[in-house]
């Protein structure tokens, strides 16, 4: 996020952070890529932006970026994957506590205040109820507003079930601090979530998969329950297709929320396009015509050239500089660039079943060791 320019983009009414990429000078024709983009007329002042972080300073000037849209900044000190715990941030933040004190502290004074917003934590259990109660304890003591605790400690997988034996210890540490406990871990729907909270003494819940499945797990079963895969799929799309998603997101998580034994699971994971996913969800009516102008915006779905289109065209653009047709080589070079970029992604090691779904995602997000494998000094941020 730092080094960001903050825009208000027209067509999707959202507000979009971007860059210029790295790689600019190797492709004049280069776009700024969209860095981080939130909807202020969908989400209003709900939206609490996560950082992962392991410095103080750089920590603060990337929050003091988002501050004035979002209604708070949470600390991720519980993330165990390798591209955020190799850089210092994630769980590792829980080996280092007088550092995560120190984080906290800062955007609560820097950031917090000024912009009268709230500064929160996400943490895991530690190896005894004793240490995980001293960290809480700390925590609640550098002025944050809410805590959230997975009920899991670090080396411990989604397939393991939650620890909720210390749940009611860590709400109360919570509770005379005046911090706000949210419980995480195994929690599959809001009707769940409010049982497990009276249950436990907490002030809420978080979900995490069960929302990447069925987003529409937050709505009460007296309010209808979760809605059909095809409803959430087709609402998820239209939303996607409003805010231009980058189609290798939305192609991700339509993967969390198709069922794999659906004959449009295989079709959407071999999907290249918006306009060919309408095709297969049966929504090109309704969609067709706008999921035809986002292709065309995000530049995919155009035909390829094949080896030998590409091999004539750089035979022309070689004798173009005899010429000095010099545009002509600039693009062909940049022709060259995308698809030695091409190459390197698509050799990323993937398992049978990621790879139909994962060879549209950006690097970054495919790959374990991502944008966390960084100095301990620097900062990044995940959304």
């Amino acid at each position: 996020m730092i080094g960001t320019t903050r825009q208000i983009n027209p067509r999707t009414n959202t507000v979009d952070f971007t860059r210029m990429p790295s790689n600019k000078s190797s492709d004049p024709d280069a776009s700024e890529s969209v860095i981080y983009r939130l909807h202020p007329e969908r989400e209003g002042k709900r939206h609490i932006y996560q950082i992962g972080t392991s410095n103080p300073e750089t920590a603060v000037r990337a929050a003091k970026l988002v501050a004035g849209d979002v209604a708070g900044i949470d600390v991720n000190a519980g993330c165990p994957k390798p591209f955020s715990t190799s850089g210092g941030m994630g769980a590792a933040l829980l080996r280092t506590p007088d550092k995560l004190c120190d984080i906290l502290r800062a955007l609560v004074k820097e950031v917090g205040t000024p912009f009268e917003i709230g500064i929160s934590v996400k943490i895991r259990l530690l190896e005894t109820p004793e240490q995980t109660k001293d960290l809480v304890t700390r925590l609640c003591a550098t002025g944050i507003t809410g805590l959230t605790i997975h009920c899991r400690t670090t080396p411990m997988r989604p397939r393991e079930r939650a620890i909720r034996e210390q749940l009611v210890m860590i709400a109360d540490t919570c509770r005379e601090a005046g911090v706000a406990c949210l419980m995480n871990g195994d929690v599959t729907s809001r009707d769940e979530a409010l049982q497990l909270a009276a249950q436990y003494g907490a002030d809420g819940a978080m979900i995490a998969t069960a929302a990447e499945q069925n987003p529409s797990c937050f709505r009460t079963e007296a309010d209808g329950g979760k809605a059909s895969w095809e409803e959430v799929v087709g609402e998820y799309v239209k939303t996607a297709l409003e805010v231009e998603n980058r189609w290798g997101n939305t192609k991700y998580l339509l993967g969390q929320m198709m069922p794999g034994k659906s004959p449009k699971y295989k079709q959407m994971t071999q999907s290249k396009s918006y306009v060919e996913l309408v095709k297969i969800l049966e929504l090109e009516e309704e969609l067709g015509a706008m999921a035809k102008e986002v292709d065309e915006r995000l530049g995919i779905g155009a035909p390829k050239m094949s080896k030998a289109e590409r091999k004539a065209k750089n035979k022309a653009a070689a004798a173009a500089v005899a010429t000095n047709d010099a545009p002509e080589m600039k693009q062909d070079e940049g022709e060259t660039e995308k698809d030695n970029k091409q190459a390197e992604a698509s050799s990323l090691k993937r398992t049978a079943d990621e790879a139909e779904l994962d060879k549209d995602m950006p690097a970054d997000v495919a790959r374990q060791g991502g944008p966390g494998s960084v100095p301990e000094q620097a900062s990044v941020l995940a959304v």
